[in-house]
């Protein structure tokens, strides 16, 4: 794809969030759906060492509205909560608890423009403790820049954590299969639910929804996990975690007999963390 085609969709991605970010913030709302809930939580609290009393310093990067920069405030972190979205930053900040107050801060941010992140680094010598961002690295045209970046964020043993689709099982032209065998094994009809993937390796950015029924479309971009991960690698990054978190049984949706939370043996996200040892 050509330079002036990712910077249009670039363009695109922009404009879709700001014409999402009330209709996003209504779907997750104060304390997250039930992605969050039984997803991507669980999977962060494994992943981010808490020390009581310890004073954490939290980039979060695609802040949204403001979900994961309050979860860390709850824990005593403070936070620099970013977003290309000025519309979602104002809707995190009216989000913001009382509790909260002076433990989060805000700034517009491009993660995908090398010289903005290299003023932030600039602005943040000390480096942050964690780097953080949840459920959007496949809304993000280039993701080299930041990796680039992380180095210089990052503290000494920093981690930079990142939760998104699974490449795999969530892609364009991935299809829900379904089938009921009458007969099973405690006489009533056996559902067999599967996804069938023809294309992996090269998949071109595809248009989505996150949240049926949202007003725009959104741009999602693809990465299989070996293009993934050895762009952090490159920037000396190691990866030292990293988790498929699944739905279980409990999670199931009986009316909706093909929702993502009935597919429990298909992990509908990833969850890794890399660290800077240098």
């Amino acid at each position: 794809m050509s330079i002036s085609s990712m910077s249009a969709l670039h363009d695109e991605s922009i404009a879709s969030w700001k014409t999402n970010a009330a209709y996003w913030d209504n779907g997750i709302g104060q304390d997250g759906n039930k992605y969050w809930k039984r997803l991507q939580k669980p999977a962060l609290e494994r992943m981010i060492p808490f020390q009581q009393g310890a004073d954490m310093r939290v980039l979060e990067l695609a802040t949204g509205n403001g979900l994961v920069a309050r979860w860390f405030a709850a824990k005593g972190a403070s936070v620099l909560a970013t977003d290309i979205s000025t519309e979602m930053l104002d809707i995190s900040a009216r989000r913001e608890l009382p509790e909260h107050k002076g433990k989060i801060s805000y700034l517009q941010l491009d993660v995908t423009d090398p010289e903005e992140l290299d003023v932030l680094a600039a602005e943040n010598a000390g480096g942050f403790d964690v780097v953080m961002m949840n459920m959007a690295i496949m809304d993000i045209s280039t993701i080299e820049p930041l990796a680039a970046a992380l180095p210089k964020l990052l503290k000494k043993n920093g981690i930079f954590v990142g939760t998104l689709l699974h490449p795999v099982f969530f892609n364009s032209g991935t299809r829900r299969s379904i089938q009921i065998v009458d007969g099973g094994p405690d006489g009533y009809p056996e559902i067999i639910r599967a996804r069938t993937i023809e294309k992996y390796l090269d998949i071109p950015p595809y248009h989505g929804v996150a949240l049926y029924g949202q007003p725009a479309q959104q741009v999602y971009y693809h990465r299989p996990l070996h293009e993934l991960f050895s762009t952090f690698f490159k920037t000396g990054l190691v990866m030292d975690a990293m988790e498929e978190p699944a739905f279980t049984a409990e999670d199931a949706v009986p009316e909706s007999i093909g929702a993502t939370p009935n597919f429990t043996q298909l992990p509908p996200i990833l969850a890794f963390r890399m660290r800077r040892v240098f």
